[in-house]
């Protein structure tokens, strides 16, 4: 589906982008366009990997213009432009809502202007049930995909909803491991709380398998194993054999104890696949006596899909994971 083909990756130079640039620029794919607004880290990307395919657009989601004049000419986007640590957004909500909302809404708005085929959306399980600034925005970006897929033409626009992206930029992994190298202890804020756990690779699979099935307003979410931070430190600290200690500090605020990745209302709509789920867009109209008149039975049978009740992993079962990590594998091989 990609030979030939144009493919615009925003906030492409971060992990994910860089995962999917790892994936396909020795394909047959004609294009990949990275769009960000950092040079630095686009400069970085360029030596790195020094192929004539890819190409770099400096911008801002949050600019219109500057998103329209990067999807001039694009078959396919890969939406990952997020602002995505939990505390710089509580405390400047309005610049969560500028880039997660305002700035999604824009590369939709583009897309479907330029004709582009498919656009898929990167969310996050802190769009479930939020609690924090991040999570809130993220929830509304999930609302604003959903209401555009309605009216996008020819536009196939869906989303993906993930746990924690292993080792990707800001994650709890590099900062443990580097922790341990300079010989610290690990701080952990609950030792009990569970978080989901997939490679860049899933999250890779996740967004490609979207883009080949979904229907307009699709939300796709992964079966993901989860761990406790307990246990996802102990792991790290016997695979490179460490001294250091485990120092419990409490909770952040706007911090779960454990993450959704389905409400329960979600669950009993979806569509349960072998290694998937998918939420279909609702598509009710604004005519209020619908929500009065029919209810969901099945509502109180089941309960949400969260990190507390999906498989999860022993500390022998975190470090075989842990292993298919690159910086794992160069640190202790």
């Amino acid at each position: 589906m990609f030979k030939d083909k144009t493919l615009l990756i925003t906030g492409g130079t971060g992990s994910f982008g860089n995962a999917v640039l790892n994936r396909f620029v020795d394909s047959d794919i004609k294009e990949i366009r990275i769009f960000s607004r950092d040079e630095k880290k686009q400069d970085e990307l360029r030596r790195r990997i020094a192929n004539t395919k890819v190409k770099f657009y400096i911008g801002d989601v949050r600019d219109y213009r500057s998103v329209e004049t990067a999807v001039r000419g694009v078959d396919y986007i890969f939406h990952a432009a997020a602002l995505k640590q939990v505390p710089s957004c509580e405390f400047f909500p309005i610049e969560a809502v500028k880039t997660n909302v305002l700035g999604t809404e824009n590369v939709l708005e583009a897309a479907i202007q330029n004709n582009v085929k498919n656009v898929v959306v990167l969310s996050t399980d802190k769009a479930v049930y939020p609690i924090n600034a991040m999570g809130i925005s993220k929830a509304m970006m999930e609302k604003v995909l959903v209401a555009k897929s309605r009216n996008a033409g020819n536009t196939i626009i869906c989303g993906t909803r993930y746990g924690n992206v292993m080792a990707s930029r800001g994650s709890v992994i590099p900062l443990f491991v580097e922790l341990m190298k300079a010989k610290k202890d690990l701080t952990l804020t609950d030792p009990n709380m569970t978080r989901f756990m997939m490679t860049l690779e899933d999250a890779v699979d996740l967004v490609l398998f979207a883009f080949s099935n979904a229907n307009a307003g699709d939300i796709f979410v992964q079966k993901a194993p989860a761990a406790t931070v307990e246990v996802l430190s102990k792991a790290l600290i016997e695979l490179y054999n460490s001294s250091s200690k485990l120092k419990v500090i409490g909770t952040r605020h706007g911090e779960k104890l454990y993450e959704s990745l389905l409400t329960r209302e979600e669950r009993v709509k979806s569509e349960e696949l072998e290694e998937y789920y998918r939420i279909p867009a609702d598509n009710r109209d604004l005519n209020y006596s619908n929500y009065f008149s029919e209810g969901e039975m099945d509502m109180n049978k089941i309960e949400d899909y969260h990190s507390h009740n999906t498989k999860r992993l022993d500390v022998a079962g975190m470090k075989k994971l842990l292993l298919k990590l690159e910086m794992i594998q160069e640190d202790i091989n």
